[in-house]
């Protein structure tokens, strides 16, 4: 069963966050709260949203997703920020079915794409969304400012 995360799933949701972390060995990035997690998902201007996977009454997978918005299209897009589905609850379909829910969520709110970004030494996650239809953009880099430069950019 998927369904939107309610505000007493935010500890969950947080663990979930957790979870995949220290799959991609980047737990010690995880510097968030329940209570900004609360806030971005629930409160007066909610920024992500996040869908649950319920298998036999506990939360096995998590997909945090947002609006985006492409200037070429001039149509939304929805971004797919993380999809976690814990390790015993593998293989039973449920990252393929988050996918299809969100790619549902994306073609009623008429967005033009759905995208999202992996890393590249995941070569499992990379096999599964390729067998799904997704392209990589390869001519694509992301870039980030973060911390003290983020700040002296906004001083700039």
């Amino acid at each position: 069963m998927i369904r939107s995360a309610r505000p007493d799933d935010v500890p969950a949701v947080l663990s979930l966050i957790r979870a995949l972390a220290r799959y991609e060995k980047l737990e010690h990035e995880v510097v968030g709260t329940e209570a900004a997690l609360r806030e971005h998902l629930f409160g007066a201007q909610p920024r992500a949203e996040v869908a649950l996977v319920e298998d036999a009454g506990s939360i096995a997978a998590f997909a945090l997703f947002f609006h985006n918005y492409s200037t070429f299209l001039c149509r939304p897009g929805l971004y797919l920020e993380d999809l976690f589905v814990l390790p015993e609850h593998r293989r039973k379909g449920h990252g393929r079915a988050l996918l299809g829910h969100l790619a549902r969520l994306a073609v009623e709110r008429g967005c033009g794409r759905f995208e999202w970004a992996v890393l590249d030494w995941n070569e499992p996650a990379k096999a599964f969304y390729r067998s799904l239809g997704a392209k990589t953009l390869d001519d694509w880099r992301i870039l980030r400012v973060t911390g003290e430069a983020l700040g002296k950019l906004a001083g700039a």
